[in-house]
């Protein structure tokens, strides 16, 4: 894969950006899966999207600027420890602030939850192995995305699904054309992202 694409995917399909996409999911496209009014959900898309996006990206930008970490690839499974760990606080906080404050629904706060403490067993995983948060990230949109399917047997969820099995596969190989993991840690992430995200989910929507 050439370097250009493999990076602009892992742009795109960083993380961080997971938060947001799932809430495109549940709020749009599984409308019956939530029960914010449509005229919130804008609003709500948008505040998800500043709190689990664009302020870790500009706490990343920091850290680089003040030279807390080498770059923004952070190569090194240290570096990584520092970005994660602030981040995770960061979550912690939003998911408290969305519970006592906004009070969203179940699912929405499920949600930021179970991606608060994915985002904690990456960062303590990460003292010891260099899993790739990325594909935990795509793994645990998988898992979303199929229990919604067998839960609301949505038909608009048929694309996304198939997208979503191609960005992982797109992904992984952007990961390692970029010689950021080893295909270990690629499909470890994957796996770690796909069953965490679907033991929340499967507990909420079957379960709970």
């Amino acid at each position: 894969m050439d370097k250009k694409i493999a990076l602009g995917l892992s742009v795109v399909l960083q993380p961080l950006a997971m938060p947001t996409f799932i809430s495109v999911v549940i709020l749009y496209l599984v409308p019956q899966s939530t029960s914010i009014p449509d005229a919130a959900k804008g609003s709500l898309l948008i505040l998800i999207t500043l709190t689990t996006l664009v302020i870790p990206l500009l706490s990343i930008a920091g850290m680089k600027f003040t030279k807390s970490i080498e770059s923004f690839e952070m190569p090194e499974k240290r570096e990584r420890i520092l970005p994660f760990s602030l981040i995770s606080v960061f979550y912690l906080m939003t998911s408290f602030f969305f519970y006592f404050r906004i009070r969203v629904d179940q699912l929405v706060l499920t949600t930021l939850l179970m991606v608060t403490a994915c985002l904690m067993l990456i960062t303590l995983i990460t003292y010891f192995w260099k899993i790739s948060s990325h594909l935990v990230g795509i793994g645990g949109l998988l898992a979303v995305i199929v229990l919604l399917s067998m839960k609301y047997g949505t038909g608009s969820l048929f694309y996304p699904f198939l997208l979503t099995v191609l960005a992982c596969g797109a992904l992984g190989s952007a990961r390692l054309a970029l010689n950021a993991h080893k295909p270990l840690e690629v499909y470890g992430g994957f796996i770690l992202g796909f069953l965490w995200s679907g033991a929340f989910y499967y507990y909420v929507l079957f379960l709970g």
